[in-house]
């Protein structure tokens, strides 16, 4: 599974200029975090080995240092945990926060087209690539 990346980069409103691949000059970070979706009485609701639902949300965050957008991070996850009665049986159902998963600078003011994300991927035939690439009809899900 690749990971999304960044490195350090030249932005083209200060040619030369090296910005730390750690700090935003502008202010906003991505981040991921994971959640888990139990039910509060099922017993093997802490089992290492069990499976569960996951979400993994991407969201940004104003920050002024990576420590700080990872702070909010998980402050905003964790907003989305507490206990509620799930389905037409109103059964005791919890997201369960499980970490940060990806934080990272946003190199660039945000407006259409700017890059906040990408990924590297190691060697594949061309036929996969393409199979990759969604069409128009296929974003709607």
């Amino acid at each position: 599974m690749s990971r999304w990346r960044c490195s350090k980069i030249r932005l083209p409103a200060s040619p030369g200029a090296t910005y730390d691949k750690n700090r935003s000059p502008v202010g906003w970070y991505v981040a991921s975090y994971l959640l888990r979706f139990v039910e509060l009485d099922r017993e093997d609701k802490d089992d290492l080995d069990g499976r569960f639902v996951t979400w993994e949300n991407t969201i940004i965050i104003m920050a002024n240092s990576l420590n700080e957008a990872y702070e909010k991070t998980i402050r905003i996850a964790k907003e989305h945990t507490e206990p509620y009665k799930g389905g037409s049986e109103g059964v005791d159902v919890q997201w369960v926060f499980e970490g940060v998963t990806e934080v990272m600078p946003i190199y660039e003011e945000l407006e259409d087209g700017t890059e906040i994300m990408w990924a590297e991927h190691g060697p594949r035939k061309l036929s996969n690539i393409r199979k990759q690439a969604l069409q128009k009809g296929e974003i709607h899900k």
